[in-house]
């Protein structure tokens, strides 16, 4: 027998034998952390692979949830995979967890750094590191899987284990969508995902009943002008004026267009003109990020940029056939909505079986976006996307005494600490399982 596939196997047998003596789930999870899932997660920390690149990966992954029993399809979606342990009747509820890394050179300073490397999408060679926490994800889905398997006779159902690529560069959740997902696995009646945050304190969740993630476009202005001698400005039509025009137009949307109870982001990231000092280019382009939390806000945001970027071209005396190209991707996410109700029913599961302390209110301080509303957006899946803090509390203590700041996601900084991460992650996640899949 293999030697690695023969260590996964006598791992399982060993956390079986745990959970027939143990007394307490928290018990549980102590014990396969420290047989299994320690070095699982340290396996996927060394290892991270690139979006839509994830390929051992991927591999591991079947390999630790066939190994307790599930059956596992692969390449779903490219590198996806979908595993499925049908326990008699009852809901199918689908739990996923994202598996890219970043192309970011580690310096956390943990010894169990990433120093991988691998060729991006274009061919060059980059570092590769998990500065999201995709590898808490995945082994605590590892960790669920296990425990649920173990203890079938108290819930029934069919539970969906989904690791997703690419969902950092974002087409991971609709691929797996355009490879018919729910036509060939039936679409789950409850769906389930977490976070692990860096911002929040180790073994704290929270869950948030509105949106935790927003929805994201992404828009190209291509801004034409007439080329001319950057000596004899009036012969032409300058892009780069008639774009910053509308850089600094497009910030009267939010501010002047928008409720103010409603919340949305405009962000040119990006504007390019000219080739010299003294040409006065005939072309500019700007890229945007756009963030909102509602369909309607979305409308009103896209339509209000096409309307002003024209319109200042117009103001401009730019002619009808030299007008700015606006150009929304195809690939845009939709907003996370957590269904309140099960939102509600999650909090109070988790403060009965956790304590009270175990929640913490949620902080939005930014629009982030989420790939995870793909799966439950058309059709509609009630869900709930929770999060669980990942730093030491004496980490902010430090930052707030003037000690070096707790780094942010996607920064070569970023760390968590693994243990209570991922325990957390595993615990919350069955204690959702077995309330929503509880025997009738």
């Amino acid at each position: 027998m293999h030697k690695f596939l023969k260590s996964i196997i006598l791992g399982s047998m060993v956390f079986a034998i745990s959970i027939s003596q143990a007394t307490s789930l928290t018990h549980y999870i102590e014990q396969d952390y420290k047989n299994h899932l320690g070095s699982l997660w340290k396996h996927f920390h060394q290892n991270p692979e690139l979006s839509l690149m994830e390929f051992k990966t991927a591999k591991r992954l079947a390999i630790e949830l066939r190994a307790v029993g599930f059956k596992v399809t692969e390449g779903v979606g490219g590198t996806g995979i979908v595993a499925i342990m049908k326990n008699g009747d009852g809901p199918t509820v689908m739990m996923r967890a994202d598996m890219d890394g970043l192309p970011i050179e580690e310096m956390s300073g943990l010894s169990s750094a990433s120093k991988a490397t691998m060729k991006d999408w274009n061919g060059e060679t980059v570092s590769v590191m998990h500065a999201c926490g995709h590898d808490v994800h995945m082994t605590s889905l590892v960790g669920t899987a296990r425990y649920m398997a173990s203890v079938k006779k108290d819930w029934s159902g069919t539970l969906m284990l989904i690791g997703q690529p690419a969902e950092e560069r974002g087409p991971g959740a609709s691929a797996m969508m355009d490879d018919n997902l729910w036509q060939r696995f039936s679409k789950p009646d409850y769906a389930f995902a977490f976070h692990v945050s860096s911002g929040a304190v180790e073994g704290k969740i929270t869950v948030n009943e509105g949106s935790p993630y927003a929805g994201a476009d992404t828009v190209d202005i291509t801004v034409h002008g007439i080329g001319a001698h950057g000596a004899y400005p009036h012969q032409g039509k300058d892009p780069i004026v008639i774009g910053a025009q509308i850089v600094n137009n497009l910030q009267t949307i939010v501010s002047r267009e928008i409720a103010p109870r409603d919340s949305a982001v405009i962000t040119v990231g990006s504007f390019h003109s000219g080739t010299k000092h003294n040409i006065i280019s005939d072309k500019a382009y700007l890229q945007l990020t756009v963030r909102s939390l509602t369909p309607k806000v979305r409308e009103q945001l896209l339509s209000s940029i096409k309307r002003i970027a024209i319109g200042t071209a117009k103001t401009a005396g730019m002619p009808d056939d030299k007008l700015p190209e606006v150009v929304v991707s195809e690939f845009s996410f939709p907003p996370t909505f957590n269904d309140k109700a099960l939102a509600r029913r999650v909090k109070s599961v988790l403060v009965s079986k956790m304590g009270e302390n175990a929640l913490i209110q949620p902080s939005v301080l930014g629009m982030g976006a989420e790939d995870f509303g793909f799966f439950t957006t058309k059709p509609y899946i009630p869900s709930v996307y929770f999060s669980v803090g990942g730093t030491p509390q004496a980490d902010f203590d430090r930052a707030k005494a003037g000690g070096p700041a707790v780094a942010s996601h996607h920064s070569p900084l970023f760390k968590i600490n693994a243990e209570p991460s991922v325990k957390t992650g595993v615990e919350a996640t069955v204690h959702i399982l077995m309330d929503i899949m509880a025997k009738q």
